[in-house]
């Protein structure tokens, strides 16, 4: 696996040195844009229930709401001419009122050079999303989203998309040793990825393959291990006239090893990851202000799940991890809006799996306003020792309102009826009855942009 990785860094590096001749000769007769950009996101919420209740704060389940406002605020700089473009977005997020002043990073800072044949370059910090979203997307509900630390090589044309990706983290404060790798901004350490897709040039169908090799660390500064998980699979969507078809399938390999959490004995023993998932969906717009959909998801779970009390979730030891592990997606806009799962993980990666049946629409009456409903029934994959599968029913309810063309406003209301299962697993209120509304306003003005 290492010789493997050395060749394909060499490749990459390679393709790289070929592309910069062609876009470098383009530069000369270029024209250059320049813009600033901002944004602001501000978002308030009123939960009883919603999201686990750690164990530390089981006393305080009880209590009957928590309110909050949470911001993000985004500079963006984007510099472009033929063959080259460069961006830096400054991002702030945080709560209202909190005392550390919330959290100032660089969420993008990337430069892509492009040939006019199709290659193209990009290194740096950057959003990666891909087809639905699922496996990999920006995260943007969450206020600090996703971004990753990539070099990027690919070509787009003719129909057709290839994509390689590889990333290598570290901490600064590992300078000496340098190998253990925690709490960064993704918790790989590395990660090579490859991405194709293709469109059919006379039928609305498209297809990707997805391949991703993520090394994991687990252990301790000490004694760290690092091991190689594989993710490959694949995405189809078909969108005849009226019609909307969507099916995905991953499945999920390698070794896994567990995190040490603070000075808790653990093994290091590598566990093999033997995991998989399937979605489908099917969507309808008789008109443009009417879409309604349906679908099915299922992620495999890990086998005889223990529910015990004391919040000892998932410790119980498997000779393989099957519980798949939807790795850095858009996590938010599936398996309900109320965020219980994939969201907020089980202990050591260990997972019940998931089932999500649901069905939804849209209403759309004019270019400013729209209505969105859908319901979720929600289930475990995994026979659990002491607890049925079902989980309880998601009612997600939202209404959307353009006010200008750069500021819009939307409301959101959700509702779960948990079952004793639900209250086992993600230690929720005894009344199982779960409840969560927000207010989100967002402006996105166009500041300054300039052509020579």
């Amino acid at each position: 696996m290492k010789n493997f990785r050395k060749l394909w860094t060499h490749a990459l590096w390679l393709g790289v040195l070929l592309l910069v001749s062609p876009s470098l000769q383009a530069q000369e007769e270029a024209d250059h844009t320049f813009s600033l950009t901002g944004s602001l996101l501000s978002r308030g919420e009123l939960r009883y229930g919603g999201l686990p209740v750690k164990e530390s704060n089981a006393a305080h389940q009880n209590q009957k709401r928590s309110n909050f406002i949470t911001e993000r605020a985004r500079l963006t700089l984007d510099f472009a001419q033929k063959g080259l473009e460069a961006k830096i977005v400054a991002q702030h997020s945080g709560i209202w009122g909190q005392s550390s002043q919330g959290a100032f990073n660089i969420y993008e800072a990337w430069a892509q050079l492009k040939s006019k044949n199709g290659l193209f370059a990009k290194i740096g910090r950057q959003e990666l999303a891909y087809d639905d979203e699922r496996i990999i997307g920006s995260n943007d509900w969450a206020m600090a989203a996703s971004s990753h630390d990539v070099l990027k090589l690919g070509y787009e044309g003719h129909q057709q998309k290839f994509h390689v990706m590889l990333a290598y983290n570290q901490n600064p404060e590992n300078v000496n040793g340098g190998n253990y790798y925690t709490g960064g901004a993704q918790p790989y350490k590395t990660m090579e990825t490859a991405w194709y897709h293709f469109d059919l040039k006379n039928i609305p169908l498209g297809a990707s393959l997805l391949f991703m090799n993520i090394g994991m660390q687990g252990g301790s500064e000490i004694d760290p291990v690092t091991k190689y998980q594989q993710l490959v699979g694949g995405f189809l969507s078909f969108k005849p006239s009226h019609w909307l078809f969507e099916a995905s399938y991953y499945r999920q390999m390698g070794k896994y090893v567990e995190m040490k959490f603070n000075d808790e004995e653990m093994s290091t023993t590598p566990i093999p990851i033997k995991a998989w998932m399937a979605s489908v969906k099917v969507g309808y717009s008789p008109s443009s202000h009417y879409r309604i959909n349906a679908g099915y998801d299922y992620l495999s779970g890990d086998e005889n799940f223990a529910t015990p009390g004391g919040g000892d979730i998932g410790l119980i030891r498997h000779d393989k991890m099957r519980g798949f592990t939807t790795v850095y997606g858009s996590h938010h806009q599936f398996y309900g809006a109320m965020d219980f799962f994939y969201v907020s993980a089980y202990r050591n990666g260990f997972s019940p799996g998931l089932q999500n049946l649901y069905v939804g629409g849209t209403w759309t009456p004019n270019d400013a306003l729209s209505f969105d409903a859908s319901y979720h029934f929600l289930a475990t994959t995994a026979h659990l020792r002491n607890a049925d599968k079902p989980l309880g029913h998601e009612i997600d309810v939202t209404a959307s309102y353009a006010l200008t063309k750069e500021s819009k406003i939307t409301l959101g209301y959700s509702f779960m009826g948990g079952t004793k299962t639900m209250e086992v697993l993600k230690h929720t209120s005894d009344k199982h009855k779960l409840h969560w509304a927000w207010l989100m306003v967002s402006i996105s003005p166009s500041t300054f942009m300039t052509k020579w």
